[in-house]
């Protein structure tokens, strides 16, 4: 078997998706996930005139040895852009040998470890009122966890928090719009808003927090700690992970579980964080770091440290990207948890699917390879339109991490 062709495929139904197609001489294809969201056209661009040529006549079965290529091959490594796109190519790799093979590609990662993929999803709320019925309302439609985000009193805008009565969608369209901040407002909320969901929803449900990267270490420790109390299963991203040891700091204070993870590209991004025992959860996750190849030697050193895999999941992953995590975590020993924001009806619509969920739990499927197809003939009628994640500032117009 040989590929004979590859193709980018760029779409925006309700938000941009980049989808790589490769195909072979024996009629089999496999689809991969290149999105970056708010850059999606780099890797458009370095798919299409830096990888694809090279791809062409190679034998698809090779997997290790066309990751080892892309990567090492091309001098300049790493980085979002790079690993997005080798992360395409690879996962539809891996769609191919389960097509061809007739099996799921769960399968070709050593079998099912579990019956199921244990998810959460995202409740939200302009009021803590609103939050806690939010929370209600995923209990009662089957999750046994959910992350749970509200406005801040004082402060304009809030991450995780939709706008307009509309589903929660981070990207949005035209230029970049500009968040406000405001760390002392947020450090004094947060505790009462868990204080009231465990005394409103009680113990058994698995709650999760995302800080977003906005708080100093000595700041998310004093968070972590007052959370103690309503036992979350994790606090996510409490600070930037360019400084690995400031997780160090936040370890030292508090026994709250720490995730973070969901913008590094690499297993190089987590070394110090696995190996010194710093997190509890990686969530670098499938599409932008480097693919199914990459993603299992990052989950089998995290092993050795008995750290578990909770990775992102939100919708600026396309469906595909979601097969892929479901897959893996249904066959990896250590995983923990996946992240799942619903797709909007029109994205599962350009991207039908395999995978469903069932009280609380995710299966992947057993169609052959990743199970996720696309409808060329409704992807025609949505083309790319620039997007953007917002920015932030703080009060005093200091731009901050967003």
């Amino acid at each position: 078997m040989k590929i004979v062709d590859a193709r980018v495929i760029v779409c925006s139904p309700d938000r941009n998706f980049v989808t790589l197609k490769i195909e072979t001489d024996e009629g089999i294809y496999g689809l991969g996930d290149g999105t970056l969201n708010g850059r999606e056209m780099a890797v458009a661009s370095y798919l299409s005139e830096h990888v694809i040529p090279c791809l062409i006549g190679r034998d698809p079965f090779d997997i290790e040895d066309i990751w080892q290529y892309l990567y090492r091959g091309a001098y300049w490594r790493r980085g979002p852009v790079t690993m997005s796109a080798i992360a395409a190519v690879d996962v539809a790799l891996w769609d191919i040998k389960g097509k061809a093979l007739k099996t799921p590609v769960y399968n070709l990662l050593g079998g099912k470890s579990r019956q199921g993929v244990l998810v959460y999803t995202h409740a939200n709320g302009k009021t803590v009122d609103e939050t806690v019925a939010s929370v209600r309302r995923y209990m009662d439609a089957g999750y046994l966890a959910v992350r749970a985000q509200c406005a801040v009193p004082g402060v304009a805008s809030s991450y995780g928090v939709p706008k307009g009565g509309k589903p929660y969608e981070p990207a949005e369209r035209g230029l970049p719009s500009e968040d406000v901040w405001s760390t002392e407002r947020y450090l004094n909320f947060v505790p009462g808003l868990f204080e009231r969901l465990r005394a409103e929803v009680g113990h058994d449900v698995h709650l999760l927090h995302d800080v977003h990267h906005r708080l100093t270490p000595i700041e998310a420790a004093r968070l972590g700690k007052s959370l103690e109390p309503y036992h979350l299963f994790w606090m996510e991203d409490p600070t930037p992970a360019e400084l690995q040891e400031g997780f160090a700091l936040i370890r030292q204070h508090t026994t709250t579980p720490i995730a973070t993870g969901e913008v590094f590209n690499s297993v190089w991004d987590a070394h110090d964080l696995i190996r010194k025992q710093w997190i509890d959860y990686i969530r670098m996750t499938i599409v932008h770091g480097g693919g199914i190849t990459h993603l299992k030697k990052t989950a089998d050193f995290a092993a050795l440290y008995q750290v578990k895999t909770g990775f992102h999941g939100a919708t600026d992953l396309s469906p595909i990207t979601m097969a892929a995590a479901l897959h893996f975590g249904l066959a990896i020993h250590n995983f923990g948890i996946q992240e799942h924001m619903h797709h909007s009806e029109l994205t599962d619509r350009v991207f039908p699917h395999e995978y469903s969920f069932n009280a609380g739990y995710m299966y992947p499927g057993d169609a052959p390879g990743l199970g996720v197809e696309i409808d060329e003939a409704l992807v025609s009628q949505y083309p790319y339109q620039r997007a953007y994640l917002p920015v932030a500032r703080k009060l005093d117009g200091t731009m901050t991490d967003w």
